[in-house]
């Protein structure tokens, strides 16, 4: 039987995939245990999960180093790998926008962005507004750069919204809906496409 390796981004996600793998009846016991262990195994089902950041999660299935990845569709974006996006996993949905001070509006012309997701504000501001700006790459809160007068506007993530509003920002534009995506190795899905797509139905039928 050929192993089936399964890459999930640590965290949250990681806590939602495994939720959906048992309903499907995959063993994740051993992922529940509270351990530092970055690999575990399924023998009964010939699975082997991997425990990665989200940000990598997209390079190792590319390379096929897994087969199969869940991660956000923010980090599928922004890394831009060659895959298979097979399927919408409907949790950790949210939205990419366009952030700034309340009651304004994105300003024309040239402009400082800040965001930790520079591939995807220069493809919307570039393909979608036809706008040149310069990208300033922030690792922590970006809501900072706007009070500080470090940008004039972020592309960020928003859930709730509650942190932009404390500190006197908004949605400005909404550029795109995000949520966790399977997604599949291209040559895996060729030659080990019995199992994949075994998971993949099996996986649908519970989100429906």
């Amino acid at each position: 039987m050929k192993t089936l390796t399964i890459a999930l981004a640590k965290g949250r996600l990681a806590e939602l995939s495994i939720e959906l793998f048992e309903k499907i009846g995959l063993d994740c016991a051993q992922m529940k245990e509270k351990t530092r262990k970055l690999i575990f195994n399924d023998e009964k089902n010939g699975i082997r999960y991997m425990f990665v950041k989200a940000s990598d999660v997209p390079t190792y299935v590319e390379y096929g180093a897994a087969d199969i990845g869940i991660v956000g569709k923010d980090t599928i974006l922004e890394e831009g790998k060659n895959l298979y996006e097979v399927l919408d996993l409907k949790f950790g949905a949210c939205k990419m926008c366009v952030c700034g001070w309340a009651d304004s509006a994105v300003p024309g012309g040239y402009i400082k962005v800040a965001s930790k997701y520079p591939n995807i504000a220069r493809e919307y501001f570039s393909t979608k507004k036809n706008q040149t700006i310069e990208i300033i790459k922030l690792s922590g809160s970006v809501e900072l750069a706007p009070l500080c007068g470090l940008s004039e506007v972020i592309v960020d993530i928003v859930e709730s919204g509650k942190t932009l509003k404390e500190n006197g920002l908004a949605v400005l534009e909404e550029i795109c809906d995000l949520s966790a995506r399977l997604v599949v190795n291209r040559v895996s899905l060729k030659m080990k496409k019995d199992k994949i797509m075994d998971i993949v139905n099996k996986t649908r039928e519970i989100i429906k």
